[in-house]
């Protein structure tokens, strides 16, 4: 006969197991590097890219975060957006903000939008104007905010952040994602930068890595993960793009098609359903080498 009793009690075991693993891989932080050599540029540069946190915390204060940034000693640091929480007509954004005042204290940082950050946009009912005041308390800090927008630095790196439309965060198995062309990011951005600068951009979904590249981008940073799922919901093992909840060929990894590069981070965070499996939070460093012809 079975025993009941039994099979509950290692159900119940293999469930604590479980969370206990799912517990400890939310905070266990990893730090992966990205190179790419470009004869676009004068000199090396290096990135750190972060993003969906939602709120999440490493250590104190952020503390470990911090230490693993500053390690790699980096030139700016880029983020890909969700680094918030929205839902249901709150914003949480504490966590982030005093995370983001400190790294401005000592690093030029450059923001683009996730969906949770334009969520607000979209659904100004529920959020009023919850994203103004949150992009004025960044400004405030030094921090560069694109939304659709670019900036250069040195007349050699050129980073731009294209805010997705909501048709493009569908989910993939209800038969409603869009597809993309190139015209949509330059009708976002304008022209890709030319042959004498390397574009980065900044990019809320993988998905569409040959619009991108098509566009001109030299190197997506991509979540869901760096260019996103990311997020960092209830993924296990591979990770796709926050709001598609299949296995994807592009939810973690470096790709590369015809000397384009994608870079695509499995997140720092989860929200709504927190858990983690074998899909430790990620910081990226990013170094653009420059090619010696």
């Amino acid at each position: 006969m079975l025993d009941y009793r039994l099979i509950a009690g290692c159900g119940l075991a293999a469930a604590a197991a479980f969370l206990a693993r799912s517990e400890y891989e939310r905070k266990a932080l990893s730090l992966e590097e990205v190179s790419v050599e470009t004869d676009k540029i004068t000199r090396d540069w290096t990135f750190v890219f972060l993003s969906d946190l939602h709120e999440n915390t490493f250590g104190r204060d952020n503390e470990r975060l911090l230490a693993a940034i500053d390690a790699v000693k980096p030139d700016a640091v880029l983020s890909g957006g969700d680094l918030i929480v929205t839902k249901k007509g709150r914003a949480k954004t504490a966590v982030s903000e005093a995370l983001l005042a400190r790294l401005a204290a000592r690093y030029p940082v450059y923001c683009g939008n996730g969906n949770h950050e334009n969520r607000m946009v979209w659904n100004r009912k529920e959020y009023g104007g919850n994203y103004e005041r949150y992009i004025g308390r960044l400004k405030e800090m030094g921090i560069i905010c694109l939304s659709d927008q670019s900036a250069v630095l040195k007349k050699e790196v050129r980073i731009s952040a294209v805010n997705l439309d909501p048709c493009f965060y569908k989910k993939a198995n209800s038969g409603k994602l869009s597809s993309m062309e190139p015209e949509y990011v330059e009708k976002k951005l304008g022209p890709a930068a030319g042959k004498d600068c390397f574009q980065i951009l900044l990019a809320h979904s993988p998905l569409f890595f040959d619009a991108y590249r098509k566009w001109g981008a030299d190197l997506i940073d991509g979540i869901r993960p760096f260019a996103r799922g990311n997020h960092t919901d209830s993924r296990v093992g591979r990770r796709d793009d926050a709001p598609v909840p299949v296995f994807l060929p592009v939810c973690a990894g470096t790709h590369e098609r015809e000397g384009r590069y994608m870079a695509v981070s499995r997140g720092l965070g989860t929200h709504s359903i927190n858990i983690r499996l074998n899909n430790r939070p990620q910081l990226l460093a990013i170094r653009l080498k420059r090619k010696i012809m």
